[in-house]
């Protein structure tokens, strides 16, 4: 089975678009969360993202955005997005990103061979928290039952591995920060992964480009992408929004 795996595509529907027009043909769609939030297109992301994906996680901004918890714990850039946002979104689109499930969530697999995966916005042993490095990666390789965990909510395509004694950080590697490349990362048998796919909207790898993921369970790897977007057009939305300048100014630094 073939499976895109997005994630934090925070309003950003320059960058969704030019990342589905990029993946080619796949089986099944892995959301993991903060469709919106940030990005001034959240009712056009929810709208085309709905129909398409298998399963979605709920995220933190996505969770906030809708209402079911307060903004106090956002830094001032994130609060004024997520207020802009839930007045924005439809109420169809509320109601749909309140009944998001919390993760972790477990896909069933496609055929009996397939290893299982599963689903996180955050870590998987909490949903706010973050995997940068690891350090917290370690409890969630050793805790979970599956041998694949996508997760996102840090924006940094990365991944982490362990097999009983042996630790690996796995971090991409392009060769320029021009035009659509990708990075293969083989899945071994016997070891345990954590897998973020980047973030389509919101990088902060100092990479502008938009992430995502191709999850291959019969070539058994994962692919790497990064694909240029139209970043004036998503930065023109912000400002149109009245949305505060730097959430435009980051989308070209990439941070």
């Amino acid at each position: 089975m073939r499976v895109l795996v997005l994630s934090d595509i925070h309003g950003n529907l320059e960058a969704l678009t030019a990342v589905l027009d990029a993946a080619g043909q796949w089986d099944a769609l892995w959301n993991l969360g903060d469709l919106v939030g940030y990005g001034a297109s959240p009712n056009q992301v929810v709208d085309l993202i709905r129909p398409l994906a298998a399963l979605t996680v709920r995220g933190n901004h996505d969770r906030i955005c809708c209402g079911l918890t307060p903004t106090r714990n956002f830094n001032p850039l994130a609060r004024a997005s997520a207020k802009w946002t839930m007045q924005e979104l439809s109420t169809e689109n509320l109601e749909w990103l309140r009944a998001l499930p919390q993760g972790p969530l477990a896909p069933e697999p496609h055929s009996a061979d397939e290893a299982r995966v599963t689903l996180a916005h955050g870590s998987p042993l909490h949903e706010d928290h973050y995997i940068h490095n690891m350090r917290d990666a370690w409890a969630p390789l050793q805790q979970m039952a599956t041998a694949i965990t996508f997760v996102g909510h840090t924006h940094i395509q990365c991944g982490f591995a362990q097999k009983e004694h042996d630790w690996h950080d796995l971090r991409p590697r392009y060769p320029s920060r021009v035009g659509s490349q990708i990075w293969r990362l083989p899945i071994a048998a016997g070891v345990r992964y954590l897998i973020n796919p980047g973030s389509v909207g919101q990088p902060r790898d100092a990479d502008w480009r938009a992430a995502f993921a191709i999850y291959d369970s019969v070539a058994c790897e994962v692919v790497f992408h990064r694909v240029p977007y139209d970043i004036a057009t998503a930065q023109e939305r912000v400002q149109r929004a009245r949305l505060p300048k730097r959430l435009a100014v980051r989308l070209r630094e990439g941070r």
